[in-house]
């Protein structure tokens, strides 16, 4: 036994490439203590001082500057005579003092502590501390000075009987477990021809190292036959390495054949295969094609995949797989697979591991022009194009000449004469060096698409040198979509480039965007580019007509949100913004106009240079309110059993991430069966059920993160690295950490914008709703663009109808941010969302009237929401309709639900403080009153702003709401933690405590 130990031992010491030997397995331990990984070294015999050779073969840069913790296995003492020596990524040595003899010791060669918060943590790792004593060190010859020239061989061996972590998922083996220098060296020897070598790969092996051959293929060496088996109508996933061992690698063409069957004579197609690495499609349903370049001794994974028909006969295929680098010979690999007898009816997605949903990158599900609810096809009818409730009427340029809105000032119908927006047509003016306009001559405007859900058409103007082409898109929702390409054929010398929007006076009483918070629309407005702030939008409107214009160009690209704008802020519109030259401004005009103008300054336009002065208009409200459903929904965000959701009196669950049946964020395909069992029952309740799950940043856990990370930044963005330890130790750098739960040490990383993973989304949504049941979506906060919300909505109306979407966000006028008003931010999204919950920082307390109405309650845009931030002001809130959610709540909101039963809030008419018409308004105007009104009964919801206690008498339209005042009274019922139960007469005066206010029911008294 001692004779083949030190066979053994010859072999890890030389650290040859049989040092693969010692087996990689798990252990138990306090990573967070000692780190995630270990060396578990075992000593034979008694003795003062051993050495033990440590070849851990690791990926992290600096493994010298990491300290080393030695812990005695018998007793789980440190100890402390232990002095590391030749430190590096391919092995360690360590002379120790084993303080209880022949036994196993556990070095712990990556402990870290954690520094930063509880859900955005940090792992520094500690730096090697000296702990040996100086009486051991010399009493075995060492001199710390000359510890690189240390004899080892003079110390008894101790050897490394395992690598150990503390579980599977953070291990290294087999596919981090490095090749050393040498061992790569040798390789690259053996194929001296070779300008690049392939390593193809099954898709349990996920190639994770970019930097570093993974010993496994050191054993294995590069292949020319790759073999896999797959089940009928399986998309089978692979992989294809390729290290450019000797030059760079501008880009790479992957090239397939079919796939041939000897005993049937019938193959499965070439073009049955793909490789998400080369290209594949857009979000946005558009072909994309990659780059992909590998720098000298780089390498770089090439995923790709097969669908094996269902009707596939089962047997050996065979056929080749072309790799050409540009630049470089074509290499081949035969690709031969064994097609089983068993049939996946879902291609393999119901088993996250088989990367089948690899696919879905490049879906086009839900990419057409077919209408969700409540939108209306659109119609054209000459130059008039109408969606639900609003109309454009088209200039000859083919900008907007008028837009009127039908949506009542309730909010809660459509009327039959329309109110006009602009004061006069859109205009997009050049002036001259001398400051005068040129004159547009256009010609005609062409419709080039007509969809239910999208109309396009085209124009384009021609002034002297300039001419400018013009591409226009409406959709359904009332979005508007202008590219505007401005060509000079000769010199000119501008002073300005500028859109003009005149506007009703009295249809732009309000504002939000490019810095101003949502309120009163100021007198004078100013307003430049600053890309430390995500602005470049505007809101201006009414509560029932309005409109939302966003600058674009050709760079855009949708920046990052949600604490993270800074890491890849919105990119400068070179037309608009002119460097720095360009800003927008609000201000009042004759006739009671207001004009929104947008300039780019003074610039020389030259021939051959094209100038895109891009932009978008949401036309706003999107829809009616739909009070009735927000007196039925109520919200809990918790996973709990049943009968508690029914005793707390809601009755619509959002599943957030970390608990049993969601447990990591985002990725909600771990644990379908549960969930769907929880769902059912919850079904059969009366009960929905929805889920979080967004695009803002993906789990660690997701199987496919490595095969998303050899995409380069298109999936996940650019970034420092760090976080927790997980992502510093396997994904070494150039991410962004996100999100951290720390009981299930899920650890994510933040997404890039706009990518193919919003397809893999909405096929998620899809699998999900079709195999789960789930109601909804409750997004927090939103990563994607208006295109992908749309297709998340049509994906779960077809599968769930009724299904809901509600959008939480907190305040993200904040520096982290970029200073966005989170309702002007995602307003692109409104249209297809259920509910609002805005939200963390927003002030419910300090806030006036108008930014409530325009910021936080949704209702000029057609939605209604519930309050965060500390329960919310619930007296405030009712103004709105609005209470808090369970369990986030600083009173709980069944109390007031309870009242809205009780009085029948179903069968009313909400009639804002901001109707004219209101028939219940105050004698202060600090004092404002939203009336509930039902035939017999009306409820009050009225709110001071006042900073002061304050009385005030109610000024009621008796005829309007049908009651006799003479038998009329004002009964205030016990509301715990709002009200207490009295009544009032309503010719009197009522008490306001400031920040407070009543729920009062109106109706007359029954005289028996």
């Amino acid at each position: 036994m001692k004779k083949l130990f030190s066979i053994l031992l010859f072999i890890y010491i030389t650290g040859g490439c049989l040092g693969q030997n010692i087996p990689y397995r798990t252990g138990q331990w306090n990573g967070d203590e000692f780190g995630n990984h270990r060396a578990v070294i075992r000593v034979e015999a008694k003795a003062d001082a051993v050495w033990a050779h440590i070849p851990w073969r690791r990926q992290d840069a600096n493994p010298g500057k990491k300290n080393i913790i030695l812990i005695d296995g018998r007793t789980g003492a440190r100890v402390k005579n232990a002095l590391p020596v030749n430190v590096n990524r391919e092995y360690g040595d360590l002379v120790f003092q084993p303080v209880s003899g022949p036994g196993d010791y556990f070095a712990y060669y990556m402990p870290y502590k954690l520094a930063g918060s509880r859900n955005y943590p940090n792992a520094v790792y500690l730096a090697p501390e000296k702990t040996a004593e100086s009486e051991w060190l010399a009493r075995n010859g060492i001199t710390p000075e000359k510890i690189q020239s240390l004899d080892l061989k003079k110390y008894s061996q101790a050897a490394v009987v395992e690598f150990q972590s503390i579980d599977e998922f953070n291990s290294f083996e087999p596919m981090e477990v490095i090749a050393t220098a040498e061992e790569t060296k040798s390789l690259l020897a053996k194929y001296p021809e070779a300008r690049y070598l392939l390593f193809p790969e099954d898709r349990k092996f996920s190639i994770r190292m970019t930097d570093d051959l993974p010993l496994r293929w050191i054993q294995k060496g590069p292949q020319t036959v790759f073999r896999g088996e797959a089940a009928r109508g399986e998309y089978y996933s692979f992989q294809v390495g390729v290290y450019a061992g000797r030059e760079d690698i501008p880009d790479v063409t992957v090239l397939f054949g079919d796939l041939k069957n000897g005993a049937s004579g019938k193959a499965i197609p070439a073009a049955a295969f793909n490789c998400i690495n080369t290209g594949g499609v857009d979000w946005n349903g558009e072909p994309l094609k990659k780059v992909i370049a590998i720098a000298k001794s780089k390498i770089q994974p090439l995923w790709c995949g097969v669908q094996v028909p269902a009707d596939a006969a089962p047997g050996d295929y065979e056929g080749m797989i072309r790799v050409h680098p540009k630049g470089l010979p074509e290499s081949q690999v035969t690709f031969r697979l064994k097609v089983t007898g068993e049939v996946l009816a879902d291609a393999g997605d119901g088993d996250p591991y088989r990367m089948s949903r690899l696919r879905w990158l490049d879906s086009r599900l839900a990419s057409d022009d077919e209408i969700v609810v409540p939108f209306t096809p659109l119609k054209v009818e000459g130059d008039i194009v109408s969606c639900l409730g609003r109309s454009v009427i088209l200039g000859k340029s083919g900008l907007p000449k008028q837009i009127q809105s039908f949506f009542a000032p309730e909010m809660t119908h459509l009327v039959k004469d329309g109110r006009d927006l602009l004061a006069a047509p859109f205009e997009l003016v050049v002036e001259d060096a001398a400051g005068a306009k040129l004159t547009w001559n256009d010609g005609a405007v062409t419709f080039v698409k007509q969809k239910p859900g999208a109309v396009a058409w085209e124009s384009s103007r021609q002034a002297g040198p300039l001419s400018a082409a013009i591409q226009a898109r409406m959709e359904m929702d009332g979005y508007l979509e202008f590219k505007v390409k401005m060509s000079p054929s000769a010199v000119l010398e501008v002073k300005d480039i500028y859109l003009e929007i005149p506007l009703v006076e009295d249809a732009a009483k309000y504002m939000m965007g490019l810095g101003f918070k949502g309120g009163r629309r100021p007198a004078e407005f100013q307003w430049s580019w600053d890309q430390k702030k995500n602005q470049d939008t505007l809101w201006i409107g009414d509560v029932n007509a309005g409109l939302q214009v966003s600058l674009r160009a050709e760079n855009y690209s949708r920046p990052l949100n949600t604490n993270f704008y800074l890491s890849k802020p919105l990119p400068m519109p070179p037309s608009w913004f002119n460097e720095g030259k360009g800003g927008c401004a609000v201000k009042p005009a004759a006739d009671h106009k207001v004009i929104f103008k947008a300039s780019s300054g003074a610039r020389t336009l030259k021939p051959g240079q094209d100038f895109f002065f891009n932009f978008t208009l949401l036309l706003t409200p999107f829809k009616t309110l739909d009070p009735k459903n927000q007196w039925a929904t109520r919200f809990i965000h918790a996973f709990k059993p049943l009968d508690e959701v029914a005793a707390a009196g809601a009755n619509t669950i959002n599943i957030h991430h970390a608990n049993d049946i969601n447990p990591y964020i985002n990725y909600p395909f771990l644990r379908p069966a549960e969930m769907k069992a929880y769902i059912d029952e919850a079904h059969k309740c009366g009960f929905k059920v929805k889920i979080y799950n967004t695009i803002r940043e993906l789990s660690n856990r997701a199987p496919e993160i490595f095969a998303l990370r050899s995409l380069g930044a298109e999936i996940f963005s650019h970034g420092p690295g760090g976080g927790y330890s997980w992502l510093q130790e396997h994904l070494s750098g150039d991410y962004i950490a996100a999100w951290f739960v720390p009981q299930l040490k899920d650890a994510a990383i933040i997404n890039s914008g706009m990518s193919r993973w919003h397809n893999y989304y909405i096929e998620g949504l899809n699998w999900v709703a079709k195999n789960v049941g789930i109601d909804g979506l409750y997004i927090d906060d939103v990563a994607f663009d208006r295109t992908t919300m749309k297709r998340v909505r049509k994906v779960l109306d077809r599968n769930r109808p009724g299904a809901l979407i509600d959008l939480h966000s907190a305040n993200q006028y904040n520096p982290r941010d970029g200073f966005a008003s989170s309702a002007n931010l995602y307003l692109e999204h409104f249209p297809y969302v259920n509910r609002l919950w805005f939200g963390e920082y927003f002030d419910y307390f300090g806030s006036p009237p108008d930014y409530w109405l325009v910021e936080i309650s949704g209702i000029p845009f057609g939605l209604m929401g519930e309050m965060l931030q500390d329960g919310g002001n619930p007296w405030r809130g009712m103004i709105y309709g609005m209470t808090n959610r369970l369990p986030w709540s600083g009173k709980n909101p069944a109390h007031i639900w309870k009242v809205w039963d009780e009085f029948g809030m179903a069968d009313a008419q909400m009639i804002g403080y901001w109707v004219p018409r209101n028939p219940v308004k105050t004698d202060n105007p600090d004092v404002l009153a939203t009336a509930y009104v039902r035939k017999d009964r009306v409820l009050l919801s009225l709110a001071s702003w006042a900073k002061v206690p304050v009385m005030c008498r109610l000024k009621i339209d008796w005829k309007a709401l049908g009651l006799d005042p003479k038998k009329a009274k004002l009964q205030a019922p016990a509301i715990p933690d709002f009200q207490f139960e009295t009544t009032f007469d309503p010719s009197c005066p009522i008490p306001f405590e400031p920040g407070k206010g009543w729920l009062l029911i109106l109706r007359e008294q029954i005289v028996h």
